[in-house]
């Protein structure tokens, strides 16, 4: 039975995506070129430039999008409505191997999903265009909730944007507040097919089991996990991290080659905590989420 194999990518969102650029520079990821995106805002469209511009932290299992708006004329690609509620993290994307599968799983479901939305970006001015196939949770109050399935992920898994100063090479947990966690979590187990347990701190969680291919040409089977937490116990996971609302889509762990050794003289001077699992830049410093370093 299809279902979601691995936490793809999370999404941050600023208007002004400059400083968000800077940010994760300074936390010493190398980011892929600027690329303005596009694509259709129904199934059966044209595909057309959008507003919206991002660059991106490749790992080697998953990636961490940095969006902003371009141009403001254009279509925002729902930046605009995210961004009225906070900037941060409003993307959450589970990878998946068969579009047409998980789209046949949900409608039978009941999920109201007009289709399979065909996106497409260039991995860099004048270079190849990176294509992807998407189905979207209608009306997810966090955010773009999604599942997606890389057309060709040998364009986006480059070896020129993973060269990290700071040792990333996997994003392992997505860390949710919400108000009601079983609510938030029932639903995000219909989108991934994927069954939900107790969190071992509060709240549940959904553990996504990995396979190999589903996250990039370099990454072999491996568990990533999504966490969805009461806003009381969120500061247990990440100190002082406070939602701005909710839902809230409020940090990841991002785990390290070295046990974190080269983050902690890369992010020297930042106003560094130390969280349960690992070494975390706050919210502040890293554009509206919290990043643990493991």
């Amino acid at each position: 039975m299809s279902s979601a194999t691995v936490l793809d990518h999370l999404g941050l969102c600023a208007r002004d995506p400059g400083p968000l650029w800077a940010a994760w520079e300074r936390m010493g990821f190398v980011l892929s070129p600027f690329a303005q995106q596009s694509g259709r805002r129904t199934p059966e469209g044209p595909v057309e430039p959008f507003g919206s511009a991002n660059r991106c932290a490749f790992l080697k299992h998953g990636y961490v999008e940095l969006l902003g708006i371009h141009d403001p004329a254009l279509f925002s690609n729902g930046l605009d409505g995210f961004l009225a509620r906070y900037a941060g993290t409003h993307i959450c994307a589970f990878g998946m191997d068969d579009a047409e599968g998980n789209l046949a799983r949900l409608r039978a479901g009941g999920m109201a999903i007009p289709g399979i939305a065909w996106l497409q970006r260039p991995v860099e001015a004048g270079g190849p265009i990176a294509r992807f196939a998407r189905l979207p949770f209608p009306d997810a109050p966090e955010g773009r909730v999604q599942l997606v399935q890389h057309m060709t992920p040998e364009l986006v898994w480059d070896p020129r944007w993973m060269g990290h100063t700071n040792g990333a090479e996997a994003l392992v947990v997505a860390i949710l507040a919400a108000a009601d966690p079983a609510e938030t979590t029932a639903r995000l187990s219909r989108l991934t097919g994927r069954p939900a347990e107790p969190d071992p701190v509060a709240g549940f969680r959904l553990r996504l089991p990995g396979a190999v291919g589903a996250a990039g040409p370099f990454s072999p089977a491996m568990e990533t996990v999504v966490r969805v937490l009461p806003p009381d116990a969120l500061g247990r996971v990440l100190p002082g991290v406070v939602p701005p609302s909710l839902p809230f889509m409020a940090g990841m762990v991002i785990r390290t080659s070295d046990q974190g050794r080269a983050a902690r003289d890369v992010l020297a001077g930042l106003p560094l905590r130390e969280a349960p699992d690992g070494l975390m830049v706050p919210p502040e410093a890293a554009g509206g989420a919290a990043v643990v370093f493991q």
